[in-house]
């Protein structure tokens, strides 16, 4: 299906008011992000939320890992 695991990752305005979505999904990659932090399983989410695949859960982290690769953070004044 997709060459890459972010090829999953779709970003329209239309869907989730133009937050990083699995695969024009309604399913945001925060939403699979806070599920995996709150200690569910890969498989307890995919019993939970049948369209969803391993692939789908592998690219959010995959999403996630990117983003966190900056080069500096910056304070901003209060």
């Amino acid at each position: 299906m997709d060459n890459t695991p972010l090829q999953r990752i779709t970003i329209s305005p239309e869907i989730c008011h133009g937050k990083p979505c699995i695969r024009g999904l309604r399913y945001p990659v925060e939403f699979l992000l806070e599920l995996l932090s709150s200690g569910m399983t890969h498989a307890e989410i995919l019993a939970d939320y049948e369209d969803l695949e391993e692939a789908d859960i592998l690219a959010a982290l995959l999403f996630a890992a990117r983003l966190s690769q900056v080069k500096r953070v910056y304070t901003l004044a209060s």
